[in-house]
């Protein structure tokens, strides 16, 4: 197998937050990702961290490297990806567990602390604005991930 180099990523604008489209049902580890991601020809997996139901924080790509989860950004990202994201009948669903947003505050806090300028969105926040009208609204994103507002969680559980 050859081994791809990554590039190194030299600053941090966007702390984005993803899902895995998967059940909820579905046990899914970063290792599982992986294997999805390098199926697909990719250098590793694309987000920098992955976090599962159960709330444990697994590592995806080194911190330091140029993920591979939004294009246009990933030059100036860190991805963050939690576990789930479908209903049973695999649609988008808000289905995340306590566990998993606890670890998600408890990152992010983290992260800022490390990139005090960075802003966190979600995955959905980076589609176009179709109609120019300076919102990015349901009608035009790409995808629903990460199946939730993350400015709207971020503003009833403020990071300290």
């Amino acid at each position: 197998m050859t081994t791809i180099a990554l590039k190194t990523r030299s600053r941090t604008d966007w702390l984005i937050v993803h899902c895995s489209a998967t059940r909820a049902s579905a046990t899914v580890r970063a290792a599982d990702i992986r294997r999805w991601h390098l199926a697909q020809g990719w250098a590793d997996i694309g987000y920098h961290y992955v976090i599962c139901r159960d709330g444990t924080l697994e590592t995806g790509r080194p911190e330091g490297a140029v993920g591979s989860h939004v294009r246009g950004f990933n030059q100036a990202s860190v991805g963050i990806c939690l576990v789930g994201g479908l209903d049973p009948n695999g649609k988008p669903e808000n289905n995340f567990t306590s566990e998993q947003f606890a670890c998600l505050h408890t990152l992010l806090g983290d992260l800022k602390g490390r990139y005090p300028g960075a802003q966190i969105r979600g995955h959905r926040d980076f589609s176009p604005d179709r109609n120019g009208d300076g919102k990015i609204t349901p009608n035009e994103f790409i995808k629903a991930c990460p199946c939730f507002d993350v400015t709207q969680w971020l503003a009833s559980h403020p990071l300290s």
